[in-house]
């Protein structure tokens, strides 16, 4: 059975899901205690994981820009990927007598020493996007709804099958046979792989269950699926291997639940040169996304990926900064959750932003009409 075109439908409110209990004045609107220091005598360490996600480099620039504007000098590093990197560099970042920490961990049961300076010498750490994990030092955490991201990937997975309609209810004329799926998933060493999986999961559970979807080669625990590094690469070799372990009889590949937008690249590129189609319109399967990278985002303008989780990287930068404020002038950031990010050695309040799903038709509304690109990048797939 062919998976139904998505063309007609218009920009719709359905379309965005919030995250509810996020509405307020940010991480930073609770009440300053007066620090002693200007901006200016003030220094804030950023460690971002990696260059090699354009979502990370765009997390750093506004960060920087941010904590500058506010008069704060700023020692940004990117550790390639590498752990042994990043915990150099936020020792030396420590060293140097930064007054505050951001860290963007690659992995984060990789630094309790680091955690555990940083406290000795009363350095705030503020865990960005990627938690921190098994320390009692982390302050704070900003970061999106990840389970909710996961819930996103799943019901945009379940729309584009036909399965839920525009208002993501069932749909009528929802296909009869079984549809074959194959799920992916990020990170083991990266906390919000879990969430998203969990998120993921729990929504397709039950068209699991009831057989509306099923998963030929039977990979539907999150070690199977991982993809270590998040690396295009590593995800379009496993699917490739899908394909000729699973699918080499002519067997229908329907859709890919795919957690990020390198990994659904790579996922597109395996499916494509196996014949499966160059657009959805042609018989590509339905892939899902993260991060609304461009290149992914014109995949999406083209019909060929079918979506992608947009979180707002300027305004998860702009509570980093925030958060990082208010504990250098002498208070206390206000979270909006106490209670889901246990990180194994205490519960970090945290503050959590929305995320909306991203179709071909709502992409304009979304990400052009908000400046976030624009048309021309669009159209380029490059910034």
């Amino acid at each position: 059975m062919r998976i139904r075109n998505l063309t007609a439908l218009g920009a719709s409110a359905a379309l965005v899901f919030s995250v509810a209990g996020c509405a307020g004045g940010g991480a930073g609107s609770g009440d300053d205690g007066g620090g002693d220091e200007a901006p200016e005598d003030m220094s804030v360490g950023v460690a971002m994981p990696t260059q090699t996600y354009e979502r990370w480099l765009k997390d750093g620039d506004n960060i920087e820009a941010g904590l500058e504007d506010l008069g704060y000098d700023v020692e940004l590093q990117y550790a390639d990927d590498d752990i042994p990197t990043q915990s150099q560099q936020i020792d030396q970042m420590i060293t140097q007598g930064v007054d505050a920490l951001i860290v963007a961990a690659i992995d984060g049961s990789a630094l309790t020493a680091q955690l555990d300076a940083a406290e000795a010498a009363d350095i705030p750490v503020i865990s960005y996007d990627r938690l921190l994990t098994d320390s009692e030092n982390v302050d704070f955490y900003v970061t999106f709804d990840n389970y909710n991201v996961g819930v996103n990937q799943a019901n945009a997975l379940l729309y584009g099958l036909g399965i839920l309609d525009q208002d993501f209810e069932p749909a009528e004329d929802a296909p009869e046979d079984p549809l074959n799926i194959e799920l992916f998933a990020g990170s083991l060493d990266d906390s919000n792989s879990h969430h998203f999986w969990d998120g993921a999961i729990d929504t397709l559970q039950p068209y699991l269950d009831d057989g509306t979807l099923q998963v030929p080669s039977g990979q539907t625990d999150i070690e199977q699926a991982a993809t270590q590094r998040w690396e295009q690469e590593t995800a379009q070799t496993r699917m490739e291997n899908l394909l000729t372990t699973h699918y080499n009889a002519g067997e229908q590949i329907d859709g890919v639940l795919a957690p990020a937008d390198p990994l659904s690249r790579g996922i597109i590129t395996a499916l494509r040169s196996d014949g499966r189609g160059e657009t959805i319109e042609d018989g590509l399967p339905i892939v899902t996304g993260q991060d609304a990278e461009i290149a992914s985002v014109k995949l999406i303008a083209d019909g060929v990926q079918h979506s992608t989780i947009f979180k707002d990287t300027r305004d998860l930068a702009d509570q980093a900064v925030e958060a990082a404020d208010t504990y250098l002038q002498g208070g206390e950031p206000e979270p909006n959750d106490t209670e889901t990010y246990d990180n194994g050695a205490k519960v970090v309040p945290s503050y959590l932003l929305e995320v909306q799903m991203v179709l071909e038709e709502n992409y304009e509304e979304i990400l052009v009409d908000s400046g976030y690109y624009t048309e021309e990048q669009v159209d380029s797939g490059q910034m």
